[in-house]
C-alpha cells in the first residue's frame, strides 16, 4: 500500500542547534513528503535498514549528551565470580551503582551514560559508563562491588583542547558499544543505554530559505563563532535523503 502524501507550503531549510552540545545539523524538507506511519518493532519492511537507522539516531544522541556535559571521564564495570549472564540483571545492577553513587556524592542527580557489552565469550557481561566529573576509583569500586572498575579522563588529541574534545573521544566509544546494542537481539529492548534524567542538551530551531541563512541564524547563537568542522551530503555520492548538513563547534 502507497503511504499519503502531504502538502506543505512551508518548505525549506530546518536546521536543529544544540547550543551546549556545540552541533547542528539542518535538511531540506519538501513541500511534498509521505506521512509519517507508525511501525511496531520488528515490523519494519527494511529491518537492517531500520536497525541501522535507530543506531545511528542512538549515537547521534551520545554524542550530544556528552559533550553537552562534558562526559570526559571513560569508565568500565566489570564483574567477579560468578560473573553476569543475564542482560536484564546487569541493568538492575547498574541502575543500583549509580543510586549508591549519588548517595555517596551527596545526593544531587548528575549526568552520566551506560551501556552494556558482552564479553568476547558472548556469555557474559560488562558495562561501560561515563562521567564528568572526579570521583575517585576506590569510591567508584565500593559502590560497585561486584567486581572491578577502570576509569580514565580522556583528553583532546590537539595540544590545550577543549574538554568538549575529550568527552567526544569518550561518546565515540560508547557509539561502538551503543551499535553493537542493535545488533544483538538479547541487548535490544527499551534501555540498551541509558542516561541521567534532566541533563538532556535543549534543542533551537531556525527555517529559512536557504542552508546559509539557517547556518548564519545558529552562529549569532554562538557568539558569532563560525563551526570548526562541517559536513554536506553532497560529499557523500551515495547520498538517497533529501539535502542535508551537519557543523560543530569546539
Amino acid at each position: 500500500m502507497s503511504s499519503s502524501i502531504l502538502l506543505s507550503p512551508d518548505a525549506g531549510w530546518r536546521l536543529s542547534l544544540y547550543p551546549t552540545a556545540g552541533e547542528a545539523g539542518c535538511s531540506f524538507q519538501s513541500s511534498i513528503r509521505a506521512e509519517r506511519r507508525y511501525v511496531a518493532p520488528g515490523a519494519a519492511a527494511d529491518p537492517a535498514r531500520s536497525r541501522a537507522e535507530a543506531a545511528r539516531r542512538a549515537r547521534s544522541k551520545v554524542r550530544r549528551y556528552a559533550a553537552s556535559n562534558l562526559l570526559d571521564r571513560f569508565g568500565t564495570l566489570t564483574y567477579g565470580p560468578p560473573f553476569c549472564l543475564d542482560p536484564a540483571q546487569a541493568r538492575r545492577d547498574v541502575a543500583v551503582f549509580v543510586r549508591d553513587l549519588r548517595t555517596e556524592l551527596g545526593g544531587s542527580p548528575f549526568p552520566y551514560i551506560w551501556v552494556p557489552e558482552w564479553h568476547k565469550d558472548g556469555k557474559k557481561l560488562h558495562l561501560h559508563f561515563a562521567l564528568g566529573n572526579y570521583v575517585r576509583q576506590s569510591v567508584l569500586s565500593d559502590v560497585w562491588g561486584r567486581g572491578w572498575v577502570c576509569i580514565k579522563r580522556i583528553s583532546g588529541q590537539r595540544h590545550n583542547a577543549p574538554r568538549v574534545e575529550g568527552a567526544r573521544i569518550a561518546a565515540r566509544y560508547l557509539s561502538k558499544y551503543v551499535a553493537k546494542t542493535f545488533e544483538s537481539e538479547s541487548l535490544g529492548g527499551r534501555h540498551r543505554y541509558e542516561v541521567g534524567q534532566g541533563f538532556q542538551p535543549q534543542a533551537v530551531r531556525f527555517s529559512g530559505t536557504s542552508d546559509a541563512q539557517v547556518l548564519s541564524e545558529a552562529v549569532d547563537v554562538m557568539g558569532g563563532k563560525p563551526p570548526s568542522r562541517s559536513w554536506a551530503s553532497s560529499e557523500n555520492e551515495n547520498w538517497q535523503g533529501p539535502p542535508a548538513r551537519w557543523f560543530q563547534w569546539d
